[in-house]
């Protein structure tokens, strides 16, 4: 059933969703009339705090999880007080800081974005994200170096100074000289390009027969592009950090779901495939249990903000994956300026 626009709500019946939400999301425990009435609370009777209880839970806003219990948002309520009531609180000037000093702190770029999910993760107390940014590097040089009988090994260097290796299965008897002469052939062609650049050119050398490679050093141009290409698109796109906050005192009474959300985090293709949809957003997007398919059965909450180049080309995804009783209104602005940070850190 859809939530009401909170404007149909009355001032009373808003000030004390309000509450119930706010006191839900401090402690995590259901909150009940005597609370409500407390300091701090309406200046009502407890029946007549009861009467709009009942009537929030009747509208979906909330439900009782027993009898004698008191009350906790549901996914409708939580998304009613996220777009009407909640009021952000900005990051404070010590942890701008300690953004902005993790992301810029000196190595490369997959350095600051690791360190970035770690961040997010303690400052959140959830699991912090971040989706790689896809980009192509610039190539310079991949050489062959043979390992014995059957074996090579294909070293890749980076225009950034990004240095990779793997290893090859050759094919045995392979002539003296292949694994210099298909080295040699492959850099002069990477030089200043991107590996699908390189590729495309090769390949349409080798196919014309304008490469001047013999049947062996062609073998080996196609084995080294394949190892590469077949692990950039196998390479996970997300860094997933802090997994181990998940696991606080109150997951304690609902393991089934802490276990069902660990599990989620495990499949990092699909959690990618999620925040991929925030790549479209203008700010931050806020996806609440249900709301997103892959964190259905583990009631999870995803807030997740795109970051963007010097151009204004979103490249990548930050945010916190946690249960849906997270701080909104202190992480919301904490994953928008982290954001807004790496997209500096970008260029």
């Amino acid at each position: 059933m859809p939530s009401p626009p909170i404007t149909e709500l009355t001032s009373r019946a808003r000030e004390i969703f309000r509450l119930v939400v706010e006191g839900y999301l401090a402690t995590g425990v259901p909150v009940g009339s005597k609370a409500l009435s407390g300091p701090g609370g309406v200046s009502l009777s407890s029946a007549s705090i009861r009467s709009v209880l009942a009537d929030l839970e009747s509208l979906g806003l909330l439900a009782a999880p027993h009898t004698s219990a008191g009350r906790l948002p549901t996914e409708a309520g939580l998304r009613l007080f996220v777009d009407g009531i909640m009021q952000v609180a900005e990051p404070t000037v010590e942890e701008r800081l300690a953004i902005e000093s993790r992301i810029a702190a000196p190595g490369p770029i997959e350095a600051a974005l690791e360190a970035t999910s770690a961040l997010l993760s303690s400052m959140s107390s959830a699991a912090g994200v971040v989706m790689v940014p896809k980009r192509e590097p610039r190539l310079i040089q991949l050489q062959l170096v043979g390992l014995g009988p059957g074996r090579a090994l294909a070293v890749l260097v980076g225009e950034d100074g990004v240095v990779e290796n793997r290893v090859l299965d050759l094919p045995v008897n392979l002539p003296p000289g292949a694994l210099e002469e298909a080295s040699n052939y492959i850099s002069a062609h990477l030089a200043g390009r991107t590996l699908v650049e390189a590729a495309r050119s090769m390949r349409a050398d080798i196919a014309s027969g304008r490469s001047a490679l013999d049947t062996a050093s062609r073998d080996l141009v196609e084995r080294g592009l394949a190892v590469w290409s077949e692990d950039a698109m196998a390479r996970p796109v997300l860094i997933v950090r802090g997994q181990a906050n998940l696991l606080d005192e109150s997951a304690l009474s609902d393991l089934e779901r802490i276990r069902s959300l660990l599990d989620d985090l495990e499949n990092k293709q699909s959690v990618a495939e999620l925040l991929d949809i925030a790549r479209e957003a203008e700010s931050t997007r806020i996806f609440i249990g249900s709301e997103n398919r892959l964190f259905a059965l583990s009631g999870s909450s995803v807030i997740a903000s795109p970051y963007r180049d010097r151009d204004g080309r979103v490249v990548g995804v930050v945010g916190v994956i946690g249960p849906t009783r997270l701080n909104y209104a202190r992480v919301v602005p904490m994953v928008d300026f982290t954001a807004q940070s790496l997209g500096k850190l970008i260029g």
